[in-house]
């Protein structure tokens, strides 16, 4: 792939109708030291954790990971994985890091959690942000694991909302005074490296947020006790309490009052390997589910020969296949130094939790009664997924920032151009004399006299001929959606939620098409289509789901029932109740 620091987001352009396939084509892969070395790693996982996955069931059911386990995690150095060798890491690039949180999901959530929060947000910030000072004082500990780290934003008032935490650090000569409480703090009571996020400009100022790095040594620093959770019981959440502790300026990560820019980068770095876990996850209940549906006979044959339990584990193939594709794709784009790539990385994450939720539900329906008792997987695994789709942002809130992000660039556009494209979707030849790369654009989504050279997907391998032309199609579509949408609600897109979530929803399906795409394209280009029927047979259920989806999102865009949901909301918000009872 021809990826540079400054290419553009895929996203964004595709919301021009721009297919920047050389973002995606040909279909990254590893080198072939680098799978050795995963051969390696995926070995020595499968000795740790293969042996403990009756432990790992009673551990769920206690709440904890035993101390002596945590300490196999450190001698295995999965708390060093994508710390840089000069630091004592093993330096993995976020595709073997993910690849390695992949394998570790198949065995267990809670474990994968816990080696993930510490990888890809507790001190992510110190990788992403930290002088060299900082680098050499702390990455060597949290290489060996002495020191685990965990990532403190979140606060009882301000989950998603980041810019509303109260938590505050006031400047007090060379220190900074911290007061807060965050919550819900994933490896809190294990961890003694915390990337904390205070205000530093005052309550009043909803930005001007600072990241710092607090030890847990710092006098004023507590820990609450061990939440009980619904899933993920195993991993360690608590309350983290800072009273007024005494942080040293040179604690400061990046710039202050950017704290928020910080906060960012770290989530979008860190949801390659949310996706990679979600892989793992969905890999495990279609291996568990395919062997429950040979061996369950019932009417006379096992339940595997009928079409509604194919049908269950064909969509549980074609969402792995999906999910696992945009995964590498988003881990390449970090490998290979993008920089924009945080609307993919949402996309990733949404996807990927809601497939691992649909994948776990069907694997459990599969398995009938047994699924429901605690003597077998499924019910864990099904508690466990939930929370993906709430952590790390949550999957509305996430969709609200696909939209919104990816659109900006035409919105900026549209703001420029102000009034000079008035009327051209009713005479496009009007609009051809404006000097602007994005009126051409849209006039060549609306007029047969311009040539439709942009939505293209051209390096596609000729075997999946059909499928490039419905994903040509569905872009121009989602280009036009997007320049609808911008000149009906203008800067008040903000506020239209529904509006944006069909979008986002459309632009989600989109990407994960082209890099499934990609993926099979190359598979064949390399092996021949005789090779990879299945790979084929995939893209072709695939496209068809997403042209289903995409076009019912498309006839909704003006023709909707929103105004009615909202006011069935408004009436039960009133009434806080459901007002139909009989009786």
């Amino acid at each position: 792939m021809a990826i540079t620091s400054t290419s553009p987001s895929f996203m964004s352009q595709l919301c021009f109708g721009t297919i920047e396939e050389d973002l995606l084509l040909p279909y990254p892969s590893m080198g072939e030291a680098e799978q050795e070395t995963m051969r390696g790693v995926i070995s020595s996982l499968e000795s740790l954790l293969k042996p403990k996955e009756k432990d790992f069931r009673e551990w769920d059911a206690k709440g904890e990971l035993p101390p002596a386990f945590i300490e196999e995690l450190k001698g295995m150095g999965l708390f060093s994985l994508v710390i840089p060798e000069a630091f004592g890491g093993m330096g993995l690039s976020a595709t073997a890091y993910s690849r390695t949180l992949q394998e570790i999901a198949k065995y267990d959530a809670s474990v994968a959690v816990t080696v993930g929060a510490h990888s890809s947000i507790g001190m992510r910030g110190l990788l992403l942000f930290g002088t060299d000072e900082q680098k050499q004082r702390w990455l060597p500990k949290l290489a060996t694991g002495e020191m685990i780290a965990a990532f403190c934003l979140t606060e009882p008032g301000a989950g998603s909302d980041a810019a509303s935490i109260k938590s505050t650090a006031v400047r007090d000569g060379n220190d900074w005074l911290l007061t807060g409480n965050k919550l819900w703090i994933t490896n809190g009571g294990i961890a003694d490296f915390f990337t904390v996020f205070a205000k530093t400009g005052g309550q009043a100022d909803r930005g001007n947020i600072t990241a710092f790095v607090v030890t847990k040594d710092l006098p004023g620093v507590s820990i609450g006790p061990h939440e009980d959770k619904m899933g993920i019981r195993a991993s360690s959440t608590t309350t983290v309490h800072f009273d007024n502790v005494r942080v040293p300026a040179a604690n400061v990560l990046g710039e202050v009052g950017k704290g928020f820019k910080v906060a960012m980068k770290i989530l979008n770095s860190g949801r390659g390997g949310l996706g990679g876990g979600a892989v793992g996850g969905m890999k495990k209940i279609i291996a568990l589910a395919t062997k429950q549906a040979k061996e369950r006979v019932q009417f006379g044959k096992p339940i595997a020969d009928f079409g509604l339990i194919k049908q269950k584990l064909g969509h549980m193939v074609v969402d792995c296949y999906a999910t696992e594709s945009a995964v590498n794709v988003l881990n390449h784009f970090v490998d290979a130094g993008h920089q924009d790539y945080a609307v993919e990385a949402a996309i990733t994450k949404v996807f990927g939790s809601e497939a691992l939720w649909r994948t776990v539900d069907e694997g459990l329906q599969i398995a009938a009664g047994n699924g429901f008792m605690r003597e077998f997987p499924y019910e864990r695994t099904l508690r466990d997924a939930r929370i993906n789709r709430i952590y790390e942002g949550t999957n509305d809130i996430l969709r609200l920032f696909i939209a919104l992000t990816a659109m900006n660039e035409v919105g900026s556009q549209l703001k420029e151009l102000g009034d000079s494209l008035k009327g051209l979707f009713d005479n496009p030849i009007k609009g051809f004399g404006v000097l602007s790369d994005y009126a051409r654009r849209r006039a060549s989504l609306v007029t047969t006299y311009v040539k439709r050279d942009k939505a293209t997907f051209t390096k596609l391998h000729p075997a999946l001929s059909k499928q490039q032309v419905v994903f040509e199609e569905l872009t121009r579509d989602l280009a036009t959606a997007v320049d609808r949408v911008l000149r009906k609600h203008g800067k008040n897109i903000i506020g239209k939620q529904f509006a944006s979530r069909r979008l986002a929803d459309i632009m989600i399906e989109l990407f994960v098409l082209a890099c499934t795409l990609s993926r099979v394209s190359t598979a064949v280009a390399n092996k021949g289509a005789a090779q990879v029927t299945k790979e084929l047979e995939i893209a072709e259920v695939l496209t068809g789901r997403v042209r289903r989806r995409v076009r019912r999102h498309m006839s909704m865009i003006d023709d909707n029932d929103d105004e009615l949901i909202k006011s069935l909301a408004d009436h039960a918000l009133d009434a806080e109740r459901y007002s139909w009872d009989n009786v």
